[in-house]
């Protein structure tokens, strides 16, 4: 989706027309055109004036730039030579500053000891192999996090 489309549905998500939009944010029913077209893009202060008229977070105003479907084909044609020449630390790291910085200041032998246990555990106990239970791992920190 594009950030055009995001504005647009959800300006209509509030029920809002491009006037109302306009007038609220302080520019020309033009403008909130131009940004619902992609002919021009807001600045970041107009971007954040409506993210709060269309009672969202700014992250979530901005957050157009992948969709379900190319994730999906990504992981798809993804194999291990090609993952293998990813570094996924300085990858996330661009969107996720603390990957980059957190091995200074975190104690990780602990928490690598930990993991190699609960990583273990899940082999004996549900015979499962190296990958499948870090991916079974993985899985379930990441449902842990969604479900805070």
């Amino acid at each position: 989706m594009t950030l055009g489309k995001s504005l647009f549905q959800a300006r209509k998500k509030v029920g809002l027309s491009q006037e109302n939009v306009a007038e609220k944010v302080g520019v020309s029913r033009q403008t909130i055109s131009k940004w619902e077209t992609d002919e021009t893009i807001p600045d970041i202060y107009m971007a954040k004036k409506l993210s709060k008229v269309y009672k969202i977070s700014l992250d979530e105003l901005i957050e157009f730039d992948v969709n379900q479907k190319e994730i999906e084909e990504v992981i798809k044609n993804t194999n291990e030579e090609k993952e293998a020449k990813i570094n996924w630390t300085n990858a996330w790291g661009k969107k996720y500053p603390i990957l980059r910085e957190y091995q200074n200041k975190v104690k990780i032998g602990e928490y690598k000891k930990q993991i190699r246990e609960m990583l273990e555990h899940l082999k004996k106990e549900y015979y499962l192999n190296d990958l499948d239970s870090m991916l079974v791992l993985k899985d379930i920190l990441y449902h842990e996090w969604k479900d805070r």
